[in-house]
Formats: structure tokens, sequence, C-alpha cells
């Protein structure tokens, strides 16, 4: 077992000396001993609540991951930070707070850590915003630090088939339509979520859950099992066993997630379908790293990478499946092979991307993925947009998306909740351009996904028809959605000074997004454009507003890394 030197720990400041004796004297006060309190402290950060399935099974794998941090001889001390669940914050102001929450949770880790001075972490997420605030936090401590992932849920069954909650949502819009009788949306949304973990397809939590493998802060395979399954608590073992041989190492976080690491993360969000919110948590992460690694750049990657797994929504699969068909590792493998991959790049395992990918062979006879020769696409399942409509960039997600090129009329909505209750009411013509703005990161605030509004339509079995937003979709939106429009309304961008029935056309082939004006038609509106009244004046949105920044860099609060005058580990 290796000897650590306290004296070039954080935790330091806190164990050693006689003018340490107060502090101490806490720790004795919860049962450790000597040999316990002159080791390394290592925080054992989760997500834990009872708010929805994603996070109830993460007090369980914090337990194993202390387990193994004790056993490489390491102190562990466990807490809790908040998430908001986007399925239950959807479709109403609730979901204001899920973006935001992102930021309080890379804020509560990273002062929880300074204020006890923990030498490592690791980190245990289950939710869409949990996982890069998790990770966010490690790179902005930049402690030697492990990610590991909740799990996902299996699948409900539904009539013989598998679901997720997406059908539920799709449901809806199905019923408006008076294609689901109630009594089938009333078995649908009681057997579509049969337990613990995040939801089952490719959506944002599975999507991030495979960027941490892929940027090499988590485990090979650890995505991979889903939440009820007990192998994750393996992981755990290992992730807290694999913490301390990297404080032994002084292995950082900053030192795995380099730009190329972002690249392979960005490659593998591509090839898998991945979420759209992708394009908005790993520019936040690489603020938090210390360089820019923006909207444009994840979309270079997209437009590079083909994509080769069948996931919901886009596909046939869910998240269990890709596990038991080889997991992310089996996925990099075929990338690697295509030459695609960093295999340089530095782990949490202490070996490169190439060494813990040795001995996996890319497995021709599972159905989930593909290799780099044969793709579904020849290009990744999200697509990055400009043009006059959206100077700062915008996102598509197009896997398995047949209507990629659409040119119609704007129809103008001010917040979703308009929306949600035109489409309800079909007020609506196939063809339409639905615009929802003033939903941005300033503008909402809190940058809101829109599933009850696409799920909505894709209920009710509209195709011909556009959704653009300068909001965010969920990783489970399907259909031509275009989000993150940016500048956003809120800041003069040229979707708040869109008229209802302005044209819009929309090329996701050529990465193109405009409206039919010219630059002096949008100069002359720009002159009696004013920014709707703020929805809120105090409290931690209003704070939010005052501080985010662009769609494009992220949506962060602060200047990150680059800017950073002294970093904590080296305190």
């Amino acid at each position: 077992m290796t000897k650590f030197d306290k004296s070039k720990l954080p935790s330091r400041h806190v164990t050693e000396g006689p003018e340490r004796a107060p502090h101490r004297s806490y720790y004795y006060a919860m049962g450790l001993t000597d040999a316990e309190i002159h080791q390394p402290f290592v925080g054992v950060a989760s997500c834990w609540n009872e708010a929805a399935p994603c996070n109830i099974a993460l007090m369980r794998q914090a337990q194993s991951a202390k387990r193994g941090v004790k056993e490489a001889g390491g102190t562990p001390r466990e807490f809790c930070t908040i998430t908001v669940t986007d399925g239950i914050a959807m479709g109403h102001e609730g979901m204001k707070s899920s973006l935001v929450s992102r930021e309080v949770i890379a804020d509560s880790v990273e002062l929880t850590v300074r204020g006890h001075c923990y030498d490592a972490l690791v980190g245990i997420a289950g939710c869409d915003k949990s996982l890069p605030g998790i990770m966010m936090s490690m790179l902005r401590l930049n402690v030697p630090s492990v990610f590991l992932y909740g799990g996902s849920i299996m699948p409900g069954k539904f009539k013989g088939r598998d679901v997720t909650v997406v059908d539920i949502f799709e449901g809806v819009g199905q019923f408006a339509a008076g294609k689901m009788p109630a009594c089938d949306l009333d078995e649908l949304e009681r057997h579509a979520c049969p337990g613990a973990g995040a939801c089952g397809g490719q959506f944002t939590a599975n999507t991030m859950a495979c960027v941490a493998e892929a940027i090499g802060l988590a485990l090979p395979y650890s995505s991979g099992p889903p939440a009820v399954i007990l192998e994750r608590d393996d992981f755990a073992l290992k992730a807290g066993q694999a913490v301390m041989e990297l404080l032994a190492r002084n292995i950082r976080p900053r030192d795995i997630a380099t730009r190329k690491a972002f690249e392979n993360a960005a490659m593998v969000v591509a090839a898998s379908g991945g979420s759209t919110n992708a394009a908005l948590h790993l520019p936040a992460m690489a603020n938090e790293a210390g360089f820019k690694f923006d909207l444009f750049d994840v979309a270079e990657i997209f437009r590079k990478t083909p994509y080769l797994a069948s996931l919901k929504p886009g596909g046939q699969f869910v998240a269990k499946d890709m596990w038991e068909a080889g997991g992310v590792p089996m996925l990099m493998r075929a990338l690697l092979d295509g030459g695609y991959l960093h295999g340089d790049c530095m782990t949490v395992t202490g070996k490169t991307i190439a060494e813990n990918l040795k001995d996996v062979k890319f497995n021709p006879d599972q159905k989930v993925m593909r290799d780099t020769k044969s793709p579904l696409a020849p290009t990744g399942g999200v697509v990055g947009l400009r043009g006059n409509l959206a100077p700062e960039g915008a996102i598509v997600k197009v896997a398995g998306l047949k209507h990629t090129h659409h040119r119609g009329p704007a129809r103008i909505f001010d917040c979703e909740e308009d929306a949600f209750a035109a489409v309800q009411r079909r007020e609506y013509k196939e063809g339409d351009v639905i615009v929802i703005r003033y939903e941005g990161p300033k503008g909402g605030p809190g940058m809101r996904e829109m599933l009850s509004t696409t799920a909505a339509l894709y209920g009710q079995g509209v195709e011909n028809i556009a959704l653009v937003t300068d909001g965010r979709f969920s990783g489970a939106t399907r259909g031509l959605c275009v989000g993150h429009v940016g500048p956003e309304a809120m800041d003069g961008g040229p979707i708040g000074l869109l008229k209802e029935g302005d044209i819009i056309v929309i090329d996701a082939d050529k990465g193109t997004m405009d409206v039919e004006l010219s630059a002096a038609d949008l100069v002359e509106r720009r002159k009696s454009w004013k920014p709707k009244a703020p929805s809120f004046r105090t409290g931690a949105l209003a704070r939010y507003a005052k501080n985010v920044g662009p769609a494009r860099d992220g949506a962060v609060t602060t200047p990150g890394a680059a800017e950073e005058v002294r970093c904590y580990a080296d305190s």
C-alpha cells in the first residue's frame, strides 16, 4: 500500500500539527482513528436524492466507492449535492432550474472539497445535468478524480415492446390527436419506467456517461451496466481504488481531459447519435479545463465522424443493449480501428485509450453498433448550423432523421407554454416552422428543454414541420428540431427580430439556417426591438441570468481555468 506524504496534500490544513487539534476533534467525534485522520481524505460525492429514479441507486454505489478508497489506504468522506431531474421538470417552469443546477452542482462540490481540504474525489451522478456538473467540478479543482455514472434504467414493457419515458411524452401527443385511448396512456405510464436508473435511450444522461469514458475520466465499461445490476457496485469499488492510484501518481483531471480527449468525446457522441446537449456541456467542461472548445469545434468533429450505434430515439436499441453488445469500449474500438480516435490520451486507469482497448476486438455479430466501413450514416448524428438566423450557431440532431431540409413560414411564440398549448390545439399547418424564443440561457432564464412540445408534435404524426428555439432540446427529442440558436433573443439575436410568416430555410445537409431577409431588413428591425422584461429579479435564476454567457461557449457563469490565479489542488 502506498505511503502518502500529507505535507504535500490539501488535507494537511485540517489534520497536521498541534494547531489543528480542534479540527481533529471533529474527526474523532465521527469515529475516525489516528491512522484514518492522517491518511489522504477522499471526497465521495453523489447526487443521491428521492427526486427521481435516476438518483435513488447512487448512495448504494457510494458505499462501494468508499470501501475501495479504504482498501487502498485512503479515508473517504461522503457528501451529496443537488440534482434537478429533467423528466419531472419538463414542460413547466421547473425546467428553468435544470441547466442552472449544473452550475450549482459544480459550485457545491467545489465548495465542499475546498472547505474541508479533500485530496481527491470520486463523483457519482445519474441525471442529465449532474454528470457534466460533477465533471466540471473535477476539472475546476484538478485533484485526482474518478467519475462514475449511476447507470441507466431497464427498458419498460408495453404491449410486448421495449419502451422508455419518451414513449409516454409522445403518448400525450397521440392521445391529444385521438390516436391513443386513455386506458393505453394509463398503462404506458405505469410500465415505461420499471425501477432505478436514468432514462434508457441515448438521451443526455447516457450520452454524457459515454463522454466520461471517452474523455478518460471514467473507468472503461463503467457507463454500461444498468443501475439495478450489482455489477455497478464492482465499478464503484474499483473507482475508489483507482482514485488512490491516481493520487499516488499525481495524475490529475486536466492531465487526462486534454483537447484531444475532448475531440475523442465529441466523436463518441456523434458515433452514438447522442444528445445535442453534449454541444453545451463539452464547451462548459473545456472552460473548466482552461481552453476553448465551443459549439463550432464540437460541430466540426460531429461533421467528420460516422454514425455507428443504432440507439433510441433515432435508432432501435437502449443503453442496456449497448452494454450487452460490448459497451463504449466496443464503439471506441470501431472508431480507433477506423483511424478516428486519438489513442494516446491518458485515462483514469493510468493507461492510454489505446492501451485500454488493446484486448478489445470489434464484434461484427452484435446488432447495436457498426464499424466505420459500414456506418449507419457517413456523418455524425448531430449537426451544427450557421446562417443569418444563427450567426453564433445552432445545433440539430439528425440521427435517424429523413426530413433534413425545410422551408416554411415562422409561427412565433415567446415561451414554451404558449407553443405547447397551440400544438395541443393543433393550431399549426404542415410546413410551418414553430419558433420558440426568449428561452435561451438569459431569456428563459435557464435555457429550457422543449421535449413536451416536440414529443407532442411527433405523437400527432406530423413530419413536414420544423421547430427552432434559442432554448434547447432533450436528448430524447426527434424530428427537425433546431436548438441553441445564438445570439439568443434576449441579446437581440436575429431570432428575436422574426415576425409571423417570415420564411425560414433549414438545410441540415449543408449546415445552414437562414431567414429570407436582407441584412438591411434585420438592421431596420433591430432599431425598434426591445428586450423582454426579465422573468425573475431575485434569487438563483436572476443571478444566473446576469452572469451566464452564450450557448456557443457552454452557457457558463465563470471564466474558467484560463483565468485561474491559483489551482485548489496546489494549495
